[in-house]
């Protein structure tokens, strides 16, 4: 009779399980077919700025297979941008068909065949799936772009900034209701076809199925996607720009050199650079800017998620603004460049 029992138990925990895995299984394929029927497939984009970054991300959609428009104000910064795109596409060109000349022009031939060069905004974004934004770092600049485009698009067309620290909701709100539950952040990290990550953002507004495209557009151009609220300076640079920051503070209480910093994080955190190396790539005045940003949002009241003290402006870090060390580009930072 025991094993009666037992056997019959065994059976119900049996059927039981059953019942479990197979309603998981509904339940992932209920969620897959939801998740796949509320994205969009992107097959053309318009990405509007035509300097390193636009030109990277226009590259890298463009290699794998997204029809891409690239447009800015002049001939003259298309021009400039094709010279960019077919230099870092004869690099990968020579990795991937070392030994033919030939192979290496079909490849470039290839990519750039994806690639239109426009300075007429309008026409270029007709019937486009997304328009990725990356021009000059300035929110007025953008707001107006965006708020002009929002009159040119169709309503299935999703909007992307790559600012790297400024609000997408803010910038979003230039925008109809309608198009802000289409707009998210797509920030891309320079040089976009080496560096892997993308942070997409979500704002309030975004929708699930904006979201869910700009993941998948992500992954179309094998990028690594990490989601972010909108948050000041998202995951890296909020983490970043502080610590980039504190070691300039450091360094003007003489606690330590610029290079003993920098040998320090190299050596002892496995950076790849230093603080100060990395604040003479980024641009001193690009770091500046971003604090300068955040502090104005503390100051106002309307960021509760930021100290007074981390925001803190630099007086080392200003006066080297001021005298155009802003690091490489300029020829001098915090170290001298050739």
């Amino acid at each position: 009779m025991q094993r009666q029992i037992t056997n019959s138990t065994l059976n119900v925990y049996k059927l039981a399980s059953t019942s479990a895995t197979a309603a998981r299984r509904l339940d992932a394929t209920r969620r897959h077919l939801s998740s796949s029927s509320t994205r969009m497939a992107v097959n053309n984009m318009t990405v509007f700025g035509g300097g390193l970054m636009g030109a990277g991300i226009a590259q890298v959609a463009s290699q794998h297979g997204i029809k891409v428009t690239l447009c800015d104000l002049t001939d003259q910064a298309l021009a400039t941008s094709k010279t960019m795109i077919q230099k870092s596409l004869s690099r990968i060109a020579n990795k991937k068909h070392p030994d033919s000349k030939d192979e290496q022009q079909a490849f470039i031939s290839g990519v750039l065949d994806n690639v239109t060069f426009s300075t007429d905004p309008q026409a270029s974004v007709k019937d486009v799936d997304l328009v990725v934004e990356a021009i000059v770092e300035n929110i007025k600049v953008k707001k107006e772009l965006f708020h002009m485009l929002d009159g040119e698009c169709d309503a299935k067309t999703i909007f992307a900034s790559n600012t790297s620290s400024l609000s997408i909701s803010e910038i979003a709100s230039a925008t109809t209701p309608a198009r802000r539950a289409k707009f998210g952040g797509l920030h891309f990290f320079n040089p976009v076809p080496q560096m892997k990550l993308v942070e997409v953002i979500r704002t309030e507004e975004t929708s699930d199925e904006t979201f869910q495209t700009l993941l998948d557009v992500c992954k179309r151009m094998q990028k690594r996607a990490v989601s972010c609220k909108d948050t000041p300076g998202f995951i890296v640079n909020r983490l970043l720009v502080p610590y980039m920051f504190e070691a300039v503070r450091m360094l003007e209480r003489e606690d330590a050199t610029a290079e003993d910093i920098d040998a320090a994080m190299k050596l002892g955190a496995g950076y790849p650079m230093g603080p100060f190396e990395l604040l003479d790539f980024v641009g001193l005045d690009t770091a500046q800017h971003i604090m300068d940003g955040w502090r104005l949002k503390v100051e106002s009241g309307e960021e509760k998620s930021l100290s007074s003290d981390l925001v803190a402006p630099s007086g080392l870090l200003s006066q080297k603004v001021k005298e155009g060390k802003l690091g490489r580009k300029s020829g001098e930072g915090f170290y001298k460049y050739n």
